[in-house]
């Protein structure tokens, strides 16, 4: 089993998006047995004593929209002893990336990239909390999710 963890600032919004997007790809794939998937916050700005937020309304309402239940879904703070647990840890921007490199004390087992590292195009995923265009985030995430799933399909150890 490959156990992916989708990492944000907040986890309320592209991280969370990207979780429910994936599993989602594998499961129409007949591939969601072969993955774990989660998503996780670099800061504790969405946590208030001990229980994270739940999925930014305006991710909620895209995620159902395409077919998807965020219910339950709160955001969570990545921990060093995620390192262990995971085989990608997969940020949507560079400052996710030093974020996790720095929580994680540097990346040994080169497990961290960037979504759109998957793609013909990589960049960040727009954040939606900035820019306001969830349709954009919810594009980016699509193509990425899309080119992962499509590497760790060509992967021998994944498969």
């Amino acid at each position: 089993m490959i156990k992916i963890l989708f990492i944000c600032h907040g986890n309320i919004c592209r991280s969370p998006m990207a979780e429910f997007v994936f599993k989602q790809m594998a499961e129409q794939e007949g591939l969601a047995e072969r993955f774990e998937v989660a998503s996780a916050a670099t800061t504790d700005e969405e946590i208030w004593n001990g229980c994270g937020n739940p999925v930014y309304p305006p991710v909620e309402r895209l995620l159902r929209e395409h077919g998807m239940n965020p219910d339950g879904k709160r955001a969570e703070l990545l921990t060093t002893e995620d390192y262990d647990s995971y085989d990608y840890f997969i940020g949507m921007d560079g400052e996710n990336l030093r974020d996790m490199k720095r929580i994680f004390h540097g990346d040994p087992d080169h497990k961290c990239s960037l979504l759109m590292d998957y793609t013909e195009n990589p960049r960040s995923v727009a954040d939606p909390w900035y820019t306001r265009d969830f349709q954009r985030t919810w594009d980016d995430v699509q193509e990425g999710c899309r080119g992962l799933l499509d590497g760790l399909r060509g992967d021998d150890d994944g498969y």
